[in-house]
């Protein structure tokens, strides 16, 4: 009788003193790790970073702000998927600027790698009611030919929308304020 209570208790025990810091140790590090400002501390991405800051998923007229983490990685609530993507991101990015150095990095080819991985489904976590834009009919068309398409003719949101987020600007637009802003480098 003793065992049978003894056991669980003892596994508890070290669920709580060992497993559980461990745990939130972990996922402490991930949220952390998961805003712009750490992506951007990392010299290779700092231009990436500045063109984001001057695009319209920051800069738009509903204060919403499409972080690096949305585009690049699954969803969160896909945890298995979401750990495993970005620690194989961060250690390839470590080894890379270690092993290579910063100047090998090539801003072009980097840019082309990050649009052949973005699903269509991680541009529709935010952007849901694609089909109904009463005065674009044209938009409504296209969107219902990536979100149905014939067999063969498949689309990908960045085939049409590629220029939105990580391109220099000299001048951006504050779309609430009617008024073109200067870059600067932000």
């Amino acid at each position: 009788m003793k065992k049978k209570v003894l056991v669980p208790v003892l596994w508890v025990t070290f669920g709580v003193l060992i497993a559980f810091p461990i745990f939130s140790l972990t996922y402490y590090t991930m949220i952390r790790t998961s805003t712009p400002m750490f992506c951007a501390s990392c010299h290779e991405i700092q231009p990436a970073y500045d063109a984001w800051k001057t695009s319209s998923h920051v800069n738009n007229p509903q204060g919403f702000v499409a972080d690096c983490m949305d585009c690049h990685l699954p969803p969160p609530h896909d945890t298995f998927n979401f750990f495993y993507a970005k620690t194989l991101h961060g250690l390839k990015d470590i080894i890379v600027h270690f092993k290579d150095g910063p100047e090998a990095y090539n801003r072009i080819e980097a840019r082309e790698h990050a649009y052949a991985s973005i699903s269509n489904e991680q541009c529709q976590k935010c952007h849901r009611n694609i089909l109904y834009i009463p005065d674009k009919r044209g938009a409504m068309l296209a969107h219902r030919s990536v979100l149905y398409p014939r067999e063969g003719y498949e689309k990908r949101c960045v085939d049409c929308h590629r220029n939105l987020v990580h391109v220099d600007r000299k001048k951006y637009h504050y779309k609430h304020y009617g008024q073109p802003y200067r870059s600067t480098g932000i």
